[in-house]
Parts: C-alpha cells; structure tokens; sequence
C-alpha cells in the first residue's frame, strides 16, 4: 500500500490492551494524562465568552498569512515581559494552527527530502510521523541523565553531517524538564537554525524562570515555538506560533508564503489571544501551583524509596524516575497496571539506558496522591 505510515502496524499494542482491560474494571488510576481539560483544569468560561462576544459582532475575515496584528502584537508583548525579554516586531510572529502544524511548516521550510534534523535521544514521540511527512531522516543527541538532562554538547557534534538542516530543542523538555538556562556555545559554532519548542514555558520547578534560547544566542537563526494548548489549558481552541528571531527574518519570506497555503489559525482564537494575555494570569498560576504541589509530593514520597530514583525537574510537568531492579519497561508497567496504576514505558520517549517511567503532575490531586501511594507500594 503506498503513502505515509502505510509500513506502520496500527493496531492497539500490548499495553493499550492491558490498559483498556484494567481500566475497566473501574478503579484504575491514570498518571499519564496531559490533556488539562479531563483533569479539571478549565480556563475561566466567562473570559473566554466576554472577549468572544465582540468577535460575533464584528465577525469579517480578512486573512493574513502572519496572523491577526493585535493577536501578534499580544505575542509580541508576552515575549518582552520574560527573564530575559526577547525584543520582537510583529511581523516576527507567524501565528498557526498549533504547535504541531508549526512544526511541519518549519520542516518544509529548513528542509527537503532525505535532508536530516537533530532531535534529542529522549523526546515526547511527534517528532518521527512529521519527519515521516516530508520525508526527513532524524538523528539523535544525548541528554545527560547524571547532569540533570542537559544537552551532550559533543553527541551534538557527532550527530551533524552535510545534510542537517535543524536541531530541535525543546525547554522546558519532554518528558525529563530540563530548561537550557545558559548559552551553549556549540549551538553558536554550528551556526545551524535552532527550533526551539517551549510550551511548557510557564512550568519551572527547580529553577525560576525558562529563559527565551532566543534570547541567549541573539546572532543565531532561531525558531521559538509555543501556544495556547499548554500556556493557558486551550488544547481544544488550536492556536500556535512562530517567532523569528532577527537572524531568522531571512526566511520570513518564504515561511509567509507556505503559512498563507494553510491559513490554519482560525480567527475566533487569533480574537481571543490578546484576552487571554491579559487577563489569563491568575488561572496560569493556577496551573503552576498545582503542578508544583504534585511534583513535591512524589518528590518527598520516592526520596528514600528503594527503587524509585527521580530528580526534582528544572521544570515542565513530567516526572521521569529511573526504577532499580527491573529491566524490562513493558513488564514493569504491566505489573503496575495489575495493582491499579498506569504510567508509561521510559521507551515510548525513545531508546533510554536504564529502566524509566513517566507520570505527570498534571492530574488531579487527590488522583495524583492516591497513585504515588499506589506506585510506592507496587515497587516496595
């Protein structure tokens, strides 16, 4: 059969099966859940209808393969307030459909088929089926487990040959939270683009800030990527961007003329973005503290466990323990499932050394209590 994914075996793997079957029993508890709507994380419904309320009234589109201006200039506003601010025009800000959409943009962008990008060895699982779309190849650098996940500078190196087009960063990372917070100058020697994905921006834990990495390498063309999904729990209403730092304005041409081909940002959110800016806040701390709360929790719980091992984050709301005496990731999850947890496999993030499991400080409370309790007792 030819076209995209049609080599793939998509049928449900062993640990949906196993998962589906527990969970029907009705007291499973779920600690991998990234999708802050289920998880009682619901953006304020009168906001939302306030600043739409206007949109009815005045509904005319007039398309613009940037983007709403007032929406860009909200973005633009967002970036001067951060430590350190990152300076932006509006016409540096390419609003799109979502991060993942601004991904392919940028794939179609930087580079053509059989050309590579440089991804790290461990990474939320996107980034192989949007390669697959245009055909690119991925090749892999390390991140440090023993330095808190920071990026192996020489694997780095080692990874790029004649075809590299990009690296792929992403800071606050999934699912370790690592937050590259200080330059790094292999980055400014390679002198390749950066893309740098940082939706979970707001979510710092070790540290206080996630610095802009546009900000720290001002002289290297760079991609910053981010939206309305994670910053303010909106994954249903699809708004993402694009900023160009200055020397990635020598691709805004180009990268106009492929966002006018989708125009994918609908109007109704570009309307409602200045709003959520301005008057978000409040619910984003929200967020922050409760995610923080969670990590803190599972933090002290594990902190003389016997076979649960987890650095407190820099930030991002994943916790990605190593588990001591086990060696196979599908079958300690599936022990877990048997005793009414679900986390997942440290290989659905790509090819770990040691045995890992993630769980995410997203979910709810007192859910979130009862399944460390729950995970400390299995592995006890």
């Amino acid at each position: 059969m030819p076209g995209v994914f049609s080599q793939l075996d998509l049928t449900p793997n062993r640990l949906t099966l196993a998962r589906d079957a527990r969970a029907a029993q009705g007291d499973l508890i779920d600690l991998t859940s990234s999708n802050p709507t289920t998880q009682g994380l619901i953006f304020p419904a009168e906001i939302l209808a306030a600043a739409a309320a206007s949109y009815w009234s005045t509904r005319c589109y007039h398309p613009d393969p940037h983007g709403d201006l007032a929406a860009r200039t909200a973005v633009v506003e967002y970036y001067a307030r951060r430590s350190p601010p990152l300076v932006l025009q509006p016409d540096d800000v390419f609003l799109t459909a979502s991060t993942s959409e601004a991904y392919s943009l940028l794939f179609a962008l930087l580079a053509d088929p059989g050309d590579n990008l440089l991804v790290p060895n461990v990474t939320y699982p996107l980034f192989e089926y949007l390669a697959a779309l245009r055909n690119l190849e991925l090749r892999f650098y390390q991140l440090d487990e023993e330095r808190n996940w920071r990026i192996n500078a020489r694997s780095l190196r080692r990874a790029v040959d004649e075809r590299t087009r990009a690296i792929i960063i992403v800071s606050p990372h999934n699912p370790t939270g690592a937050i590259v917070d200080t330059p790094l100058a292999t980055l400014d020697l390679l002198g390749i683009p950066v893309i740098c994905d940082e939706v979970f921006a707001p979510f710092t834990y070790a540290v206080s800030d996630t610095p802009p990495l546009a900000a720290l390498h001002p002289d290297l063309p760079l991609f910053t990527l981010n939206g309305i999904s994670k910053l303010f729990a909106l994954p249903d209403l699809k708004l993402g961007w694009i900023v160009l730092n200055r020397p990635a304005r020598v691709f805004a041409p180009r990268l106009e003329l492929l966002n006018d081909t989708l125009l994918g940002a609908n109007a109704l959110s570009q309307h409602l973005l200045p709003t959520l800016f301005a008057q978000g806040e409040t619910f984003v701390r929200m967020m922050v503290d409760r995610v923080r709360a969670n990590l803190t929790l599972a933090l002290q719980r594990f902190t003389d466990h016997p076979r649960i091992h987890a650095r407190p984050p820099a930030g991002g709301y994943y916790l990605f323990p190593a588990i001591d005496g086990w060696d196979d990731e599908e079958r300690l999850v599936l022990y877990l499932l048997e005793r009414g947890v679900f986390v997942h496999p440290g290989y659905f993030y790509g090819e770990v050394p040691g045995c890992h499991i993630m769980l995410s400080a997203l979910t709810e409370p007192t859910t979130f209590a009862v399944g460390v309790e729950r995970l400390c007792a299995a592995l006890g």
